[in-house]
C-alpha cells in the first residue's frame, strides 16, 4: 500500500473515499509520575514520545486496513492530528484519501 502526502501521483487513479484510523493511549500511573518529575528538571519525555509513536503506527495500520477493505491501492493526502483526551491521554487520528490505480 502506498501511503504519500501529496495528492498528485503521476498515475490516473480512482477514488474510493476517505479512509481513517485512530487510537487514545496513555502511558500508566507510574510513568506518569516519573514524566511529572521529568518536567521540574526538563529534557524529553521519552514515555510519552515512546506513546505518540505506538499511536501514530496503530492509527496509520487501522488506516490502511479500512482503505484495503475498499480495494485500494495507496492512500493519498495522508495527515494526521492529535488532541489530548485527558493530561495522560492523547488521541491520535490518521486519514486519507483512498485510491485505486487505472
Amino acid at each position: 500500500m502506498l501511503l504519500t502526502t501529496i495528492e498528485n501521483i503521476g498515475r490516473p487513479f480512482e477514488i474510493l473515499g476517505l479512509v481513517e484510523g485512530g487510537t487514545v493511549q496513555s502511558v500508566n500511573a507510574f510513568k506518569d509520575i516519573g514524566a511529572g518529575l521529568k518536567n521540574l528538571v526538563g529534557g524529553e519525555l521519552k514515555r510519552y514520545t515512546e506513546m505518540q509513536e505506538t499511536s501514530r503506527k496503530l492509527a496509520t495500520e487501522r488506516m490502511v486496513n479500512a482503505a484495503s477493505a475498499l480495494g485500494a491501492d495507496a492512500i493519498i493526502g495522508v495527515r494526521y492530528g492529535s488532541s489530548s483526551i485527558t493530561q495522560a491521554a492523547s488521541e491520535v487520528m490518521a486519514y486519507g484519501t483512498a485510491v485505486r490505480f487505472k
